[in-house]
């Protein structure tokens, strides 16, 4: 049986700050090779062929009430709500548990109306397991200029 994602902290062991406001989301994988998502849509949407950016906060909680490896998030795009049309980005696989921004750059093959954020396993592994990611601080996505169509897409280069 699944489970929503988490409002967090002070539940399920998790106690991590977060990094802007009083709470922030929990996502997990588990055993049974299932794992969590949670979507919205975006604003105004984003128009095709064009580029933008957002930023995002991540971190781990090594407490989280047995799941507690460190997992990938994947970020996808719709057409449709729960649709996942384009894969935009992935972080990971998230192992600190301070707060780590990340900017998301991507160019929209389509247009897209709805945005998921989704936990997932780590590369290279094959039995699934137990792991969490921490979501926070979501920026508005917002147009950005790119040098040129050539430059390969989806592309997450980390803060700092």
């Amino acid at each position: 049986m699944g489970s929503t994602p988490d409002i967090l902290p002070g539940f399920w062991g998790v106690y991590n700050e977060s990094s802007e406001g009083n709470s922030y989301i929990g996502l997990i994988t588990r055993e049974d090779g299932t794992w969590e998502n949670i979507g919205q849509r975006i604003r105004g949407g984003v128009k095709k062929d064009e580029c933008y950016k957002f930023q995002i906060d991540v971190a781990h909680s090594d407490t989280y009430e047995g799941y507690n490896l460190p997992i990938r998030l994947r970020i996808w795009g719709g057409t449709t709500r729960c649709s996942k049309d384009q894969l935009l980005g992935e972080i990971g696989p998230v192992k600190n548990s301070e707060w780590q921004t990340h900017d998301v750059q991507f160019y929209a093959k389509q247009k897209i109306n709805y945005i998921i954020l989704e936990a997932y396993y780590m590369k290279g592994l094959m039995t699934p397991y137990k792991g969490n990611v921490l979501i926070d601080n979501i920026t508005e996505m917002t147009p950005c200029i790119r040098a040129s169509l050539d430059v390969p897409m989806p592309s997450i280069f980390p803060k700092g």
